[in-house]
């Protein structure tokens, strides 16, 4: 018998990712619900067996048709992705995230409840949801410590506010209704197929281009960066042996200033594809005024999932930043498809700025 996992947002860069993966699994099948916003594309699934996956376009805020789906392909999970991520575009337009990642994910609990409750015996205590957020609803660190489960929330963006709130309303599904899910928050990701409005993939693509590498405030802010093919690794490991109810944080490893990220991409570059006139990428550097609200530093202690369930990140960063930039800079076909007419890597974030 085929296990059909449901995934929401498994167009989107991660969620593209654990699909491919999941379809190389035998006797396992993916139903993909995704929207397809500008983030969303089909183009790094153009490889998964069409046996093996299916594509239904739609939105998790339309619960008719949610629950239309659940009933019809009977998935013994779902995995949830969908949602606004980007930092700067939720300064721009907060209200989107709102509706995407707090309403959206409060009417998928609400079909997903109804759906389990319904569900016959063994099936019922087999089911699992797995609710995908980020380590930015902790806030921000001084210049040292760790982000753990236990670390109080305390969001300071309109995108980690809306994450911040879908967690807590899958706790709350699971405190109220005994719903059987799983959360997991990870750092930052990278790797082939992201969208390029991301820091790794628009440093590598500006930097090839010749165009300008704007660097937020002294550049010193620092990440956790988590190769997306370990993330997926750990995400399936917390889907098929995490204790239900229970958060896992999931991280790279990899602290490093966004300084040290931008110059680090520019000695790839030169190195891979050096500018006819001899000029370095590090000419391009140039510091601009801060996000408002920037977070100084994430660092995630993934201890947790590593004693419990023996996960680790496999991919160093030096190795994973260097796939990912030769990818960028061999599949400029595949950026000009998924760019958006209305995103041509500018700078986003602003509006905070301006006003007042």
């Amino acid at each position: 018998m085929t296990d059909t996992i449901l995934v929401t947002g498994g167009a989107g860069f991660i969620g593209g990712c654990f699909v491919r993966q999941v379809c190389r699994q035998p006797g396992r099948r993916v139903v993909n619900l995704d929207k397809l916003t500008y983030a969303g594309n089909l183009d790094s699934l153009a490889d998964v067996p069409e046996d093996r996956h299916v594509f239904v376009q739609g939105d998790i805020c339309d619960y008719e048709h949610v629950a239309t789906l659940l009933a019809e392909h009977q998935p013994s999970a779902v995995i949830h992705f969908a949602a606004e991520s980007h930092v700067d575009r939720s300064i721009d337009g907060p209200l989107a995230f709102v509706q995407t990642n707090v309403m959206g994910t409060a009417s998928l609990l609400e079909a997903l409840r109804r759906y389990w409750t319904a569900l016959p015996s063994p099936r019922r205590e087999q089911f699992r949801f797995h609710h995908v957020s980020t380590d930015e609803v902790f806030g921000s660190l001084g210049e040292t410590g760790f982000f753990t489960e236990t670390t109080s929330y305390a969001p300071r963006s309109p995108y980690s506010a809306s994450k911040a709130g879908s967690d807590h309303l899958v706790r709350a599904y699971h405190e109220t209704y005994s719903l059987p899910t799983l959360i997991t928050n990870c750092s930052n990701n990278y790797g082939p197929y992201q969208f390029p409005e991301k820091l790794i993939p628009l440093v590598t693509l500006n930097a090839a281009e010749g165009r300008e590498l704007p660097v937020y405030g002294d550049g010193k802010n620092v990440r956790d960066w988590l190769y997306v093919e370990d993330h997926v690794d750990a995400l399936l490991t917390v889907l098929e042996r995490g204790r239900l109810g229970e958060t896992y944080n999931i991280g790279g490893d990899s602290e490093r200033t966004n300084i040290e990220i931008v110059r680090s991409i520019c000695d790839l570059v030169d190195e891979l594809q050096p500018a006819a006139d001899g000029r370095s990428a590090h000419d391009l550097i140039r510091f601009v005024k801060d996000r408002p609200g920037h977070d100084h530093r994430y660092a995630i202690d993934f201890s947790k999932i590593e004693t419990e369930l023996g996960w680790r990140p496999r991919m160093s960063f030096v190795d994973g930043l260097r796939c990912t930039v030769e990818w960028y800079l061999s599949q400029r076909e595949w950026v000009s498809r998924v760019q958006s007419g209305d995103y041509r890597r500018e700078r986003l974030g602003l509006s905070a700025a301006t006003i007042g």
